[in-house]
């Protein structure tokens, strides 16, 4: 399996680089197994049936892009250098794993000043990332991260413009609640209040779950024989009551449609054994083809990056050829691709008929 079976041209003004407004306007490519049909996020009311059961990650991202100053007092005098930080994960020791740029202008013991009350020690180096230890923890860092951070949003949109206020609110979903993701769970943006009211009215159940995305989401795959890709580990949990949620599902023939990429690694991770059991930890899960889902019959899910581990993920539930065709045809109808971009719903097995 080659790398180059995963790749197609993406015109550069299909990517998406604000959100639809509002959210459940977006446009969505519904692939009822061998039929494609042009709809919008809305309209997931007709391809939705009572008894089925939508996964949502309630991961919450944090600000996680801050800009500071190193300050270093030398016989020419006070200097100062600007240092762009990128938060990836929270350490046992109370650390966090950075991205730091440019590294090679500041030492170990210097500290970084992002605002009057947000200031770090860089306390080591390994891997190409610094380990910063912040002056605050709990609530009062969280506060002083919100009002000094912005949103990391991917590359694919910071390369073509900088994040702002906006992306606060456009970047994280309806429902988060718990902070640890440097990256959205972006099939979840779709979705608003009005729209989550009306799937509850018409009978659809949720079950919220939490994967805390990584930076490491945006990866590139880098090797020709994808089956040798090391995948990045997150963590996440699935509660004793999510998992019961979902097998009562399953047992009673409803569908488990897991929303986003995220969600469904995770319930797929805790299901190894044939059935979705109560799991926490960190997974590594890489889902390509041929590989045998135990939990999600169906996935709501963004548009996705050329050789991307989240196309293959697709093509495991879709089949290679059948993503090529939905592709191309997204791009022939200039869909909006990559995170704030349209969705895809994907019924592998076809869908029950739409209610009109």
């Amino acid at each position: 399996m080659k790398l180059s079976d995963f790749d197609f041209d993406l015109p550069e003004d299909l990517i998406a680089t604000r959100p639809a407004s509002p959210r459940s306007a977006a446009r969505m490519l519904v692939a009822d197994g061998d039929a494609l049909t042009d709809t919008h996020v809305g309209d997931l009311l007709t391809w939705l049936s009572p008894g089925d059961r939508l996964v949502l990650n309630d991961t919450k991202v944090i600000p996680a892009r801050l800009s500071g100053l190193r300050h270093r007092v030398s016989a020419e005098g006070e200097t100062a250098a600007k240092i762009e930080v990128t938060l990836l994960d929270p350490r046992a020791d109370g650390t966090w794993s950075s991205l730091l740029k440019p590294m090679k202008k500041i030492k170990i013991g210097e500290e970084i000043v992002f605002s009057q009350d947000l200031t770090a020690e860089l306390v080591g180096k390994e891997d190409g990332q610094g380990m910063l230890r912040f002056n605050l923890v709990g609530d009062d860092f969280d506060a002083a991260l919100a009002e000094a951070g912005m949103m990391p949003l991917p590359p694919y949109i910071a390369a073509k413009r900088p994040a702002d206020a906006q992306d606060k609110e456009d970047y994280q979903t309806v429902w988060a609640r718990h902070s640890g993701a440097v990256a959205a769970p972006t099939a979840s943006l779709h979705f608003d209040a009005p729209l989550l009211e009306a799937l509850r009215n018409r009978g659809v159940q949720f079950t919220y779950v939490t994967l805390h995305v990584g930076a490491g989401t945006f990866l590139p795959v880098k090797v020709e024989d994808v089956t040798s890709h090391k995948m990045h580990a997150e963590w996440g949990q699935v509660s004793a009551e999510a998992a019961a949620e979902i097998n009562a599902t399953k047992a009673a023939g409803g569908r488990v449609i897991p929303v986003g990429t995220t969600a469904l690694r995770l319930i797929e991770s805790a299901a190894r054994s044939g059935q979705v059991e109560p799991w926490e930890g960190e997974t590594d899960i890489f889902i390509y083809p041929g590989f045998t889902f135990h939990a999600a019959d169906a996935l709501m899910t963004n548009f996705h990056l050329p050789k991307s581990t989240l196309l293959m993920l697709i093509s495991a539930l879709m089949g290679q050829e059948r993503v090529r065709d939905i592709y191309a045809h997204a791009v022939k109808n200039c869909y909006r691709f990559f995170s704030y971009g349209d969705a895809s719903l994907l019924l592998p097995h076809g869908a029950k008929t739409p209610q009109k």
